[in-house]
């Protein structure tokens, strides 16, 4: 593999430029305030991406979820478990009937669906259940 030659005088602007237009700064998350403002970030850009893989903005969405991920992971140890699987737990947890997420999910039948792994949880649902279950939305994708 060779090794791609890089331009500091070039990138450094590049990379300066593009911090300061975002709202919060790209990178590893230090503390639980700038957790709190990223995560804001990544919920803002999953409401203009939503399930668009093609679109412009999916791989920064990408990114920031991987920097929440990893910030989740060093400090509230996240079981590596597929997203129908935790919300099973959390059912469980919060004593719930699937009929309970009726708002957040649909009616019953997709709910089902959802824990069976025979359909997806999709951006919108993620966020509503997030925002239900106070955990971050990464868990739900």
């Amino acid at each position: 593999m060779t090794a791609l030659a890089i331009d500091p005088a070039a990138i450094a602007p590049a990379w300066k430029a593009f911090q300061g237009a975002l709202p919060v700064r790209i990178g590893t998350i230090h503390n639980d305030d700038e957790y709190a403002r990223v995560v804001a970030f990544m919920n803002s850009l999953l409401d203009v991406v939503g399930d668009d893989e093609a679109h412009e903005l999916a791989d920064l969405l990408d990114l920031v979820g991987q920097f929440v991920e990893s910030y989740e992971d060093s400090r509230h140890a996240i079981p590596d478990a597929a997203p129908h699987e935790v919300l099973r737990y959390l059912l469980d947890e919060h004593n719930l009937k699937q009929s309970d997420l009726a708002v957040e999910i649909g009616g019953q039948s997709v709910v089902s669906d959802i824990l069976n792994g025979h359909r997806e949880i999709n951006a919108r649902q993620a966020k509503a259940l997030a925002a239900r279950f106070g955990v971050s939305v990464a868990v739900f994708l």
